[in-house]
């Protein structure tokens, strides 16, 4: 028997899609063409959601003043760092394609105006009931409206009744910028299943989706098309590898069968039902939740006055108190000296994070000895408007590429699932710092005079060379005793750990976000799908506070970083009761005073985390 018609509602992307309608043909061509491929007798119905004349309306129009602003507001991610490389092959704002610099002001509008988020959220929600697809495509900025829609007011409900299979490309919704808008996390839909297609040379600011692989896929759709931005509609609908892991399963997939049909296996990768029912249940048996540390130390700085001495014997210290308590020997990775480079650490942390499970038991493990340092970074107009606090790899040049800083860590960690552990531990200096010959070392690199230069301004008045005062990231973080933890009194809103550029949302903004997702997800009966509780923090423990510096102790004639070795101390006296990690800092910061150390440790993170048992402290049984 012929499957029914496969229904596609066609949501477009940036640009003039009213007064020429060939890509409705051209979307319609490829799509039929790309189903025929697995089942010539299925027919393909499209309809297409029209939103382009809600922009036009006078109170959402955009400006060459918007757009400026919003180029700099997507490019500042994950992936660039200020003036320096903020456009990867481009020179400048004015070298950018106008379609790429249109969809920057057209994304960054769109996240900016809640009312204008309400109307296109109103378009769909009314096209969607009109049309009951069986399958969404949504393109570039169709693709923040169709997510937005589906976690919201009705959506859920909509997905579920129709199981809905959901495919996005040239989507800015993996952005930090547009994920702050929907409270900093993305969270998996009550569709019956998303594809994601990713094109990493799509210079429309299209960013990774990380969400777990149920019901969830990336596709990785690499093009390079000369003149046009690789953002191209046709390009993703019609890539082979969209055609392998996609096309054949909706091509034979029909809506009563949609909710058992095809799962993901893990990123790029489909399977069938039956499979992967096989494979969730060996991995419950065989795959028990596991434990994952992953250990850096740099004593071997390229230039010998930046060399230190008890790196390497802390990261030895940490294996040994882990495997102590109960890390398996290949459960640990270790990268030292001139293989710890930036790639190198990047690439070990992917290990690190990856198939992390919900659930408390799976723990990870991050720990970092070396130098810290504290980054002047150029923003919009060319002034400098942060900090970047980051580590030191082996390669660091100070540059924003080679730095370790906050924004490729958020990356990683920020979509993890909210029951999962993740500590990191940090022995260096964020405030940068100087050797001092014959006495105790400091982990922190003073900036050259050049780099210094951008944070500083003349004082005429007082004839001196002055701090210049950074802005705000987040003026209701700022507040208070959450500035010293959060975003720091130096203007380093980039802090290692605490994902800021997910939270510049207001607190009261922020939790009605949270709430309005939490609600919708509810009444659909589907709260694991709307679960937001913005982004996942992991538990921060550093060696000192912003503005201190992190020394070396030497016992006897070893060296070790003088906050590593009193924790291990202390985590060995208690293994019997356990200590919180409030505890645990309190204990170290007095030991280090008593001590004779002018370094005051501190712990960040969710304060439920903080006030329960350090995780590592028990055997796995």
């Amino acid at each position: 028997m012929p499957l029914p018609p496969l229904k596609v509602l066609c949501v477009h992307g940036v640009g003039d899609h009213h007064s020429n309608t060939t890509w409705q043909s051209d979307w319609t061509k490829t799509i039929s063409n790309a189903v025929s491929r697995f089942d010539r007798s299925r027919v393909v119905l499209c309809d297409f959601l029209m939103y382009d004349a809600i922009f036009q309306k006078p109170q959402y129009q955009i400006n060459p003043l918007v757009i400026a602003g919003a180029v700099w507001k997507l490019s500042v991610s994950g992936i660039v760092h200020g003036v320096a490389d903020v456009f990867r092959r481009h020179r400048g704002i004015g070298d950018l394609p106008a379609r790429v610099r249109w969809t920057a002001g057209m994304v960054v509008q769109w996240a900016d105006k809640p009312g204008l988020r309400k109307e296109t959220r109103a378009a769909l929600s009314a096209k969607i009931s009109e049309f009951s697809p069986d399958l969404i495509c949504a393109h570039s900025l169709g693709s923040l409206v169709t997510y937005d829609t589906l976690v919201r007011d009705n959506g859920p409900q909509l997905a579920q009744n129709l199981a809905l299979r959901l495919v996005t490309f040239g989507s800015q919704i993996g952005n930090p910028f547009v994920r702050n808008t929907f409270g900093g996390r993305i969270v998996p839909l009550a569709t019956s299943f998303w594809y994601h297609l990713f094109n990493r040379n799509d210079d429309a600011f299209a960013a990774e989706v990380r969400l777990p692989p149920q019901q969830f896929v990336q596709i990785d759709t690499e093009f390079d098309l000369p003149g046009i931005g690789d953002h191209d509609a046709v390009a993703y609908l019609s890539h082979d590898r969209a055609a392998d892991r996609m096309w054949r399963e909706i091509a034979s997939a029909s809506g009563a069968d949609a909710t058992g049909g095809a799962r993901a296996a893990g990123r790029g990768a489909t399977v069938s039902a039956p499979i992967e029912r096989a494979f969730q249940a060996r991995r419950s048996r065989a795959d028990r939740p596991k434990r994952r540390a992953l250990l850096v130390g740099i004593n071997e700085y390229p230039n010998a006055a930046d060399r230190l001495e008890g790196c390497v014997n802390d990261v030895f210290t940490v294996s040994a108190l882990l495997q102590e308590i109960g890390f398996a020997p290949e459960e640990i990775r270790v990268v030292l000296d001139d293989r710890a480079t930036k790639q190198g650490i990047m690439e070990r942390l992917e290990w690190l994070l990856s198939s992390v499970a919900d659930d408390p038991n799976d723990q990870r493990f991050f720990f970092y000895s070396g130098h810290g340092a504290q980054i002047p970074v150029y923003g919009q107009g060319d002034r400098t408007d942060h900090l970047d606090e980051c580590l030191v790899p082996h390669d660091f040049d100070w540059t924003s590429e080679s730095a370790f800083t906050d924004d490729e860590f958020f990356e990683l960690y920020s979509q993890l699932p909210y029951r999962a552990r993740f500590v990191a531990m940090f022995d260096c200096c964020h405030s940068g710092g100087m050797t001092r010959d014959g006495g105790a070392k400091v982990r922190g690199l003073a900036p050259p005079d050049d780099i210094r230069h951008r944070s500083l301004f003349w004082d005429a008045a007082e004839g001196m060379w002055r701090e210049r005062a950074l802005p705000d990231a987040n003026e209701d973080l700022s507040a208070d005793r959450a500035r010293v933890a959060y975003v720091g009194r130096s203007g380093a809103s980039h802090r290692l750990g605490r994902a800021i550029p997910l939270r510049r949302l207001r607190n009261r903004e922020y939790d009605r976000e949270h709430k309005q997702a939490r609600q919708a997800a509810r009444a659909a009966g589907v709260p694991r799908a709307g679960e937001n509780n913005g982004p996942y923090m992991p538990v921060i423990l550093q060696a000192c506070e912003e503005g201190e510096l992190a020394y070396e102790y030497r016992h006897g004639v070893t060296a070790h970083g003088a906050f590593t070795f009193l924790l291990d101390r202390i985590l060995r006296e208690h293994r019997a009761k356990g200590l919180t990690f409030e505890q645990l800092t309190t204990q170290v910061t007095a030991r280090l005073g008593k001590l004779g150390y002018e370094q005051t440790p501190c712990v960040v993170g969710p304060r439920k985390l903080l006030r329960q048992g350090v995780p590592f402290m028990s055997r796995r049984r």
